[in-house]
């Protein structure tokens, strides 16, 4: 049975990627008292490469669903980089997860379910979350999903 965050991770084959460097000048994360701030992750396939397009144009639902996966693969990620052990994440409170999506594309709700579930899948209870799902014109490097986060953690 897989008890701790590390164990479920690698129970639903995943493996956790080195946490991505920023792009620019800014910080990957930021602890202030209890919480963990997490800047926008964005998503790169299994060899590295970015998952880039358009929702409703260049990709369907369940291509956004994996990007969303693969955002919230990053993010956890630069939660074990910040903290050293994920058993020290106490609560995922939100995720704000932008989508680029093509005129008349409304199913980011959909698209933001891939990092939800996973955030669930890897901490239960304490992976439930508030959440923002918003449709957008364009993102960084034109990637499909972008997504932060704020994580209540352990002391």
């Amino acid at each position: 049975m897989a008890d701790t965050p590390e164990q479920k991770l690698a129970a639903l084959g995943l493996t956790l990627p080195t946490a991505a460097a920023p792009a620019a000048n800014y910080v990957p994360y930021v602890i202030s008292g209890w919480q963990l701030h997490i800047a926008g992750q964005i998503p790169f396939d299994e060899a590295g490469a970015l998952i880039k397009g358009r929702l409703g144009e260049d990709f369907d639902i369940n291509a956004g669903t994996r990007a969303a996966e693969r955002c919230a693969i990053g993010l956890i990620a630069q939660m074990k980089a910040a903290l050293g052990e994920l058993s020290l994440v106490r609560r995922v409170v939100k995720l704000n997860v932008f989508v680029q999506s093509a005129p008349g594309f409304t199913d980011q709700p959909e698209v933001a379910n891939g990092a939800s579930n996973l955030m669930v899948a890897v901490f239960g209870d304490a992976g439930r979350h508030a959440r923002a799902a918003v449709g957008v014109a364009a993102l960084p490097r034109g990637v499909a999903v972008e997504i932060d986060a704020i994580v209540e953690i352990n002391g």
